[in-house]
Formats: C-alpha cells, sequence, structure tokens
C-alpha cells in the first residue's frame, strides 16, 4: 500500500501552494531582479524577500514533521529550505534539534550569548553594533549568522563539520561571484531582500516569548529554578497577530503569530492555526498583542532589547506591549 505524501489529507492544496510561492518567488524574483525595469525589480525584491520568508516559515513545518508523511521527505524539505535562506550552513538536525529543545525546556536555549560577548568586546564593537540596530540594520542576528560558519573553527567539538562548512561557503561564494558579474545590480538588492527578511523574522521572533534565555550547550540541561509547566509556557507565551478581525493577514507569515496555539499543539499544520486559536482562547485572547501595538516598542527598545537581561514584561491590566522589550538572537534559523 502507497504512504500518501502530505501527513494530513487537507494538507495537499495549502502546503502545495505554499511550496510553489516559495520556490517561485525566489527564481522568478531572482530573475527580475535581474534583467527587469528598476521599478519592477524593486517590486520583485519585496516578492524575493516575501519567499524567504516563507521559506524561513517552511523550514519550521518541515522540522516539526507537520507537511510531508515520511520523516526523510520533512528533512529534505527542511534541508532544502535551509539552503534558500541562506543557512543552509548548519545541519539541519541541529536546528531542528535546538528548536525542539525550546519547546521541551520551555527556555530560549542559545548557543552564542550575545550580550556577554558585547559586554566583553571592545567599546568601539559595542557602539558599532549598537549604531548599526539605531539605524534598523540587523547586526545582532548577522552576527549569530556569521558565528554558525565560524563555530567548527572556533569549537573543536565542531571540528567534523570544517570540510562541510567550506565546501558550502565555495558553493555559494562561486554563486555570489556569478551574479555579480553577469547581474550586479541582482546581488545589491538580494542583499537588500536578505536583510528584510531578517528584519521580519526576528519582529516576530521577538514579541513571542518572556521565556528565560541560557547560552549552554546541548549535552546541558536547563537549570531548574523553576517550575515551567504548560501554564507557565502559555502564560509566557504570545501571539503577535498581524489580525484577529481578518486571520489571512497571518498568512504572509505562514500564520505563524497564532504563537500560544502553536504552543499548546506543535503537530498542529500552520493552515489549521488560525482555527485551533479561535477554539482554544476565543475572540478576546489575553495573550494576543496585535502586531500594530508592537511596532512602537520594537523601535524604541531597538537598542536597549541589544544588552537587556531578560525580555521586558507584559501587563494586559495595562498598556499591553509598553514594557516588551523583547528577545534578541533566538532565530530558529541560527540556534545551533
Amino acid at each position: 500500500m502507497a504512504t500518501r505524501l502530505f501527513r494530513h489529507p487537507d494538507g495537499a492544496l495549502p502546503n502545495t501552494l505554499a511550496l510553489s510561492y516559495a520556490l517561485t518567488g525566489y527564481a522568478g524574483g531572482l530573475w527580475l531582479m535581474a534583467v527587469a525595469s528598476w521599478p519592477w525589480a524593486l517590486v520583485a525584491t519585496l516578492w524575493f524577500a516575501h519567499a524567504l520568508i516563507i521559506s524561513a516559515y517552511l523550514f519550521h513545518e518541515f522540522a516539526h514533521g507537520t507537511i510531508f508523511t515520511q520523516p526523510a521527505a520533512n528533512t529534505r524539505g527542511g534541508v532544502l529550505m535551509t539552503w534558500l535562506t541562506g543557512s543552509c550552513y548548519a545541519r539541519y538536525e541541529s536546528l531542528r534539534r535546538k528548536h525542539m529543545r525550546h519547546h521541551v525546556d520551555r527556555a530560549d536555549v542559545i548557543s552564542l550569548d550575545t550580550r556577554a560577548l558585547l559586554q566583553s568586546a571592545p567599546a568601539w564593537v559595542r557602539r558599532a553594533v549598537l549604531a548599526l540596530e539605531w539605524v534598523y540594520v540587523p547586526a545582532v542576528e548577522l552576527l549569530m549568522h556569521a558565528y554558525v560558519i565560524v563555530l567548527p573553527f572556533l569549537n573543536p567539538q565542531h571540528r567534523a563539520d570544517r570540510s562541510r562548512v567550506l565546501a558550502i561557503v565555495l558553493v555559494r561564494s562561486s554563486a555570489f561571484a556569478t551574479l555579480a558579474y553577469f547581474a550586479p545590480r541582482a546581488l545589491f538588492l538580494y542583499v537588500i531582500a536578505y536583510l528584510i527578511m531578517i528584519s521580519v523574522l526576528r519582529f516576530a521572533d521577538a514579541f513571542q516569548h518572556t521565556y528565560d534565555a541560557y547560552a549552554i550547550a546541548d549535552s546541558e540541561r536547563v537549570p531548574p529554578d523553576k517550575l515551567r509547566d504548560k501554564t507557565y509556557e502559555q502564560s509566557n507565551t504570545y501571539s503577535n497577530l498581524a489580525s484577529l478581525r481578518w486571520p489571512w493577514l497571518n498568512l504572509l507569515l505562514l500564520n505563524f503569530p497564532f504563537h500560544n496555539a502553536h504552543h499548546e499543539k506543535p503537530t498542529a499544520p500552520w493552515y489549521r492555526l488560525p482555527v485551533l486559536h479561535r477554539e482554544l482562547y476565543g475572540d478576546t485572547p489575553a495573550q494576543a498583542i496585535p502586531m500594530a501595538k508592537l511596532l512602537l516598542p520594537f523601535h524604541r527598545h531597538r537598542m536597549k532589547r541589544v544588552l537587556a537581561e531578560d525580555y521586558g514584561e507584559v501587563d494586559p491590566r495595562a498598556d499591553h506591549a509598553a514594557g516588551f522589550v523583547g528577545a534578541v538572537a533566538v532565530s530558529f534559523l541560527t540556534a545551533v
């Protein structure tokens, strides 16, 4: 008896559309960035950036095994998404394992303590990073992506990945060099699109938890300093919705903003999350924060959160997001 391709029968159409959009947006967007007139090339840059964003969230779906029936197929799909998003320097299983710890440990388990690193760095380095963050360049996230590349050369435990990382650097550098030779404008616009992707992902990641963050190795356990049960998980998780009135707007982030529902049932596929969210929390969920209310905290705390010791506090009795500083360096694309 043949095994069906998609894990859920109702997932064939939405997953096919999402995967087709990501692949078409990557190829078509890049081509238009190279050959179209400037106005259309700029539109294509936004299309390409959004295809990268959807690819990132498809990686998240593959990591949870919600798309295909066979684990091997989900792995192959997840690896492809890491190549599209430029996060292929880390092994897919390493990214997946660290993200699963986020769910199991109910904490942000990170590989590099960027706050401690910047505090111990020369003052000019710290000032440079903060200056870049002030002008909305995601310097800390770029630092994390760079760290993934150099990790095998810094940590002997990752020595086995050196040849693999060097090969990937060679392949991607050759591709960028070819693009620079034949279509230098496309390479410039690629960088812009990539920064848009990182900025959108970090905005979403910043306001979904008030967990504790621990820079520990995979073999280390999260300190048992508090009870991290289901109640703790839900009360420290937030659904930063693009819109509750028009749920389809959350499709722009593949329904990732329905984060409380995702944490309540991590195996629920992305296209079921709006209904699950409403079933679990009703029309006025206490943990839902409209993205419109998060724009000001994202702007106001953009430098503070780089060196903040925690993610701030969210008081549903007052201005819901005023004290929400937010997180940095917690992307599932760099947590190795």
